[in-house]
Order: C-alpha cells, then sequence, then structure tokens
C-alpha cells in the first residue's frame, strides 16, 4: 500500500495535484482512490491496511449504493417471515424518506457528517422529531443488514449511538411523564365510561380497563382463552393492522390474565350473543354450522377493524360519559363541537396499569413492578418502570421519614 503525489495538467493547461493510494483489497484487486491533501490519503491509508489485513474492507467500487442495499434488505425481510404490517412500515419509511434524498450514495460514503447532514435535511423538509427518529432507526437496520451481506463495514448510524442517546433523553425531559387526565384517565374518568357502556362495545371495553390488553390481543381474542372457572384470562395471540392473527408482540406478550367479577359476568352474557363466523360447512338438515370463536368479532363473527372499535364504540362513549374536548369546531348552530379527551386504546392499558400500582387505600392491587410487568407482557422490568415507575407508591413520605429520622438520631 503506497501513497504517492500525482500531478497532471487538464486540457485548458490547467496543472492539478491529488494524493492518490494505491493498494490491493482483500480479494487481491487492485484499487486506487485519489485524496485533495496528504493528510487525508494517510489517514485513508492507514485505515484501509487495518481493514484488508482483518478481511473487513470494502473499496468505494465495491460498495453497494442505499437504494441497491435498501431493496435486498426489504426482499430478505419479506423472506423471512416478517409480520407484514413490520415490512410494510419499513417499505414505506424507506421509499418515502431515505430513497429520495440518500438513494443514490454509495453506503461507504455514509458517516457521521453526512448523517447529520441527513437528518438536518429531514427537518428542514417539514419531517418530525418523531419521523425523523423513525427513519434514522429504519436506516441504521438496513445498514446492519449490508454489514452483513459485507457491503460495507460500518454501521454509521449505530456509531451516532451515543449522541443519540443523549438527544433521547433530553426529548423525554421534554415529553415528560404520563399524566393522570391527560394521558391516564382517572378513577372518575373511568366510572363515568362504564357507566356509560351499552350494547356490543360494553364488553370489549369493559375487558379492555381491567385486563390491560393491547387492542391487537383484544381483537385475537378466542373463547377457548377464556377460563370461565378459574376466572382467567390467556393471551396467545394478536390480530394486526391487516386484521392477519399472529403471535403476541413478544415471548413474554404469552401471559394470563385474572378476571375480576364484573369481566367474567359481562363475557358470560356475551358469549350468548356474540356473532359466529360461517366456517364454510353444513350440517345434516342443510344448515350452515356457525362456529363461536373470536370474543370480540365484527359482525361476521371475522376480526373487528381497529377503526370501528375507536370510531363507533370507545370514542362515542366517552363522548357520552362526559370525558370530552373541544375539537376547535361548531356545529350548524354555532355550539362547539365536542370530541373524546381520549382518542386511542392504549389510555385503557396506561389505566390498568395504574389500577395495578396503586395502594389498596387508593382502591388499587399495589402489586410488584415484576407483577405489573407480567400483567401487561412487557418484554423487560426495565420497559415497565420506564414508563410507569414514578407511579408507584414511596416508603420514604410523611410519618415514615419522620421515624427513620428520629430513629438516626436517638
Amino acid at each position: 500500500m503506497s501513497v504517492r503525489k500525482r500531478t497532471w495538467t487538464t486540457p485548458r493547461g490547467v496543472e492539478k495535484t491529488a494524493w492518490a493510494v494505491d493498494y490491493r483489497d482483500g480479494n487481491g484487486v487492485r484499487r486506487l482512490k485519489t485524496f485533495p491533501t496528504k493528510k487525508a490519503a494517510d489517514s485513508f491509508a492507514a485505515t484501509a491496511h487495518v481493514e484488508v489485513r482483518e478481511g473487513l474492507h470494502v473499496a468505494d467500487s465495491a460498495s453497494a449504493t442505499v437504494s441497491q442495499a435498501g431493496k435486498l434488505w426489504l426482499s430478505a425481510a419479506t423472506a423471512s417471515g416478517l409480520e407484514r404490517s413490520s415490512v410494510q412500515d419499513y417499505e414505506r419509511t424507506f421509499r418515502l424518506h431515505i430513497e429520495p434524498l440518500i438513494g443514490n450514495l454509495r453506503l461507504t460514503t455514509l458517516n457521521t457528517p453526512r448523517l447529520r447532514a441527513f437528518t438536518d435535511e429531514l427537518r428542514d423538509s417539514g419531517r418530525s422529531a418523531s419521523m425523523t427518529r423513525r427513519v434514522m432507526t429504519t436506516l441504521g437496520t438496513m445498514l446492519a443488514d449490508a454489514q452483513e451481506r459485507g457491503l460495507v463495514v460500518r454501521n454509521a448510524v449505530r456509531d451516532m449511538t451515543g449522541r443519540r442517546a443523549t438527544e433521547s433523553r433530553q426529548e423525554k425531559r421534554q415529553k415528560g411523564r404520563l399524566k393522570v387526565g391527560t394521558d391516564i384517565p382517572s378513577l372518575e374518568d373511568i366510572k363515568a365510561l362504564a357507566g356509560s357502556l351499552q350494547g356490543r362495545w360494553r364488553p370489549l371495553i369493559i375487558t379492555a380497563v381491567f385486563t390491560g390488553l393491547r387492542a391487537s390481543e383484544l381483537r385475537g381474542l378466542r373463547w377457548k382463552d377464556i377460563d370461565f372457572e378459574r376466572r382467567e384470562l390467556r393471551v396467545h395471540q394478536r390480530a394486526d393492522r391487516f386484521n392477519a392473527i399472529g403471535k403476541p408482540k413478544s415471548v413474554t406478550g404469552e401471559r394470563t390474565i385474572p378476571l375480576p367479577p364484573l369481566v367474567a359476568n359481562t363475557l358470560r352474557e356475551w358469549k350468548l350473543t356474540c356473532p359466529r363466523l360461517d366456517s364454510g360447512k353444513v350440517d345434516p338438515s342443510g344448515k350452515k354450522v356457525m362456529v363461536l370463536d373470536l370474543v370480540f368479532p365484527n359482525g361476521q363473527g371475522k376480526v373487528e377493524a381497529l377503526g370501528n372499535i375507536l370510531k363507533r364504540g370507545l370514542h362515542p362513549a366517552w363522548i357520552a360519559a362526559g370525558v370530552t374536548v373541544e375539537t376547535g369546531e361548531v356545529d350548524a348552530d354555532g355550539k362547539p363541537i365536542l370530541g373524546p379527551r381520549y382518542t386511542g386504546m392504549h389510555c385503557l392499558r396506561h389505566w390498568f396499569a395504574s389500577w395495578c400500582i396503586n395502594r389498596k387505600e387508593d382502591g388499587g392491587l399495589a402489586l410488584p413492578p415484576k407483577v405489573v410487568q407480567d400483567r401487561l407482557g412487557h418484554s423487560t422490568i426495565a420497559l415497565t418502570m420506564d414508563r410507569y415507575g414514578h407511579l408507584f407508591p414511596r416508603g420514604d413520605d410523611g410519618a415514615e421519614m419522620a421515624a427513620a429520622e428520629a430513629f438516626v438520631l436517638r
């Protein structure tokens, strides 16, 4: 491997100078790379020498573009059986936010300064901070796949991990913790909601409130997963956004949750009128054989769409309960149009978590953190504590603090 100075004259008679690094890669192919300064050439030569020796070096001309690497990665994700909704999210993020801006760049040209410029470009073009984070996460996953294929030596996105971790902490501080009345319904809100429920949506929402199931888990819940004698509910599957049935989000997502009497009795009543699914078979009399499978199906016994649950079930229930906010719009009479204060199903999961955590004298279950993690199906206890740790009662308040102080000073 040599570094030498090259001087040449252009057709217009202008003399130019560059520094060239002449070397052979791991396959014995001769490579030549030029730099404007000797310092840059020496730096590259030192790095390339180590990479070639360790069998890691990828020459620029042998590297794929971001667009080519992305297509390989998406094809592999589909072939590996990754959940359809995840593949679609990756494909959309890559197609709309990565390929148009840096799709023509070689992977070897991606470094921290170039990626910082890329994140600035994302924000300047109107992408939100959350979307920018999602784009960079997707790009990092794609580069990890490219590393395994030998298309690039370093994952430039992962090299930014330390800086991004600091930014993430700053964003979390700005966002703040989950708050009762804003992110988590209050006890009064839940009481009002329960009193307003009726019809086919009552059993679903009551179950969500007192089991903390994710919306996807509720939509995929089967009757055989409910044990009325033991008053237990088992989570073994979920329905994704395409209504396809699959495994829970993680191994710990498969869990058993005890059912309060209200939920068990409500589900018993609902089972008598729950829509059944056409099995495609007929009995000896010629009638269709209908199967009771999903606990909360649509009118045809199939997976219910999340949009229907929200627009036809939960949102009208919140409004009927008086748990509302002004939407900023007015009706034909000039009166403000009210909307639900909480718009998603996840707020009920937040409330269930707070109910598990709160002290018994406050109407909660006072469960230990590990049990709360199990009930919620979180993959780690760290996730539970990061999200809900501030809700756990402290043991150093008021009388406890005074007693401890007296013991120390006696």
